[in-house]
């Protein structure tokens, strides 16, 4: 996705402060938007019973892979708790350094993208497969490896944080929705066959770890690829009503801010004080000069050259 920046690039420290407001904003929505722990609990069945009518329960022996093998479980324990806060942040400032003039469009997509992701966490809270009843065969990796980490056996937050998450926010996967943003945004901007190899890697890695560690269902992980398309479709909008609300704002700033108020000499309608005979005067109104006295290197014009003739005279 590449769309025209008809705006100067953003400033440093404006960017960051819309971010942190922005995660904030979202942080604090998905507290929110906990849901009823019942209709979570449905709605997460719900999803596994359609997964295994068509055959898309991978989860399952993912989840059991990892559970039996620390190898693997471990491992991709700190891939979820950490790559998802680390590596969108890092490509969000290597684009605004390096691509600037593609940085506003992925950045809206993103912010556009994961408020979607909000309202799909409040429409439809969903059970992850880790806190099913455990008659439905999954084990919560984080809590079987938590002694190996800094994650508690709450969720992937730190120790004691746990309840500062909303463990429902299951549907869409935000964790595979900035995956996948991240690896657009490799593939389109990387010039090197590393970064392209990464942009491919990223996300297959992701969908692979939600899954394993029990954290999300297979059609979680095709809701944050959905909500990630119609982001991608409204950032384009939004950049538009981002730069008329701003225009607006100026204007109604450029007007509301007091004019500077004119020299009395430039003033429309109003004029220097005419001499005796009718002509300007030689020096602007308010100076005083002695008869005769000229300004420094004020020319002297034939007439007046008369008058200082007969002034001699005199």
């Amino acid at each position: 996705m590449q769309y025209p920046v008809p705006v100067p690039r953003p400033r440093w420290w404006s960017e960051l402060v819309l971010i942190v407001v922005v995660y904030i904003a979202y942080s604090a929505g998905r507290l929110l938007a906990r849901g009823d722990v019942n209709t979570a609990v449905d709605n997460g069945l719900a999803i596994l019973r359609a997964e295994k009518a068509l055959l898309l329960d991978a989860e399952t022996p993912l989840n059991k892979l990892f559970t039996e093998t620390p190898a693997i479980g471990i491992p991709a324990d700190f891939l979820y708790a950490s790559l998802h806060y680390l590596v969108t942040p890092a490509i969000l400032v290597w684009l605004f350094r390096r691509r600037p003039a593609h940085y506003r469009a992925a950045r809206t997509w993103l912010m556009a993208s994961t408020l979607l992701g909000l309202v799909g966490f409040t429409l439809v809270p969903t059970c992850p497969p880790r806190l099913l009843d455990a008659s439905h065969g999954f084990v919560d990796t984080m809590a079987q490896y938590s002694s190996y980490g800094w994650w508690g056996a709450e969720a992937s937050a730190p120790r004691g944080m746990g309840g500062l998450t909303n463990q429902y926010a299951a549907m869409p996967s935000l964790h595979v929705g900035w995956a996948i943003w991240c690896g657009v945004i490799l593939w389109q901007h990387g010039r090197t066959p590393l970064l392209r190899a990464l942009a491919v890697a990223y996300p297959v890695v992701t969908v692979i770890v939600v899954m394993g560690t029990a954290n999300h269902y297979f059609l979680d992980a095709v809701a944050g690829a959905a909500v990630m398309g119609a982001g991608a479709l409204l950032a384009r909008p939004a950049m538009r009503l981002a730069d008329r609300v701003r225009a607006r704002f100026t204007a109604a700033s450029t007007a509301a801010s007091p004019a500077a108020p004119p020299d009395s000499a430039d003033a429309p309608g109003r004029s220097a004080p005419a001499t005796s005979d009718g002509t300007a005067p030689i020096v602007g109104a308010g100076c005083q000069t002695s008869p005769g006295e000229r300004i420094p290197g004020q020319r002297t014009t034939p007439a007046d050259a008369g008058d200082t003739t007969a002034a001699a005279a005199r």
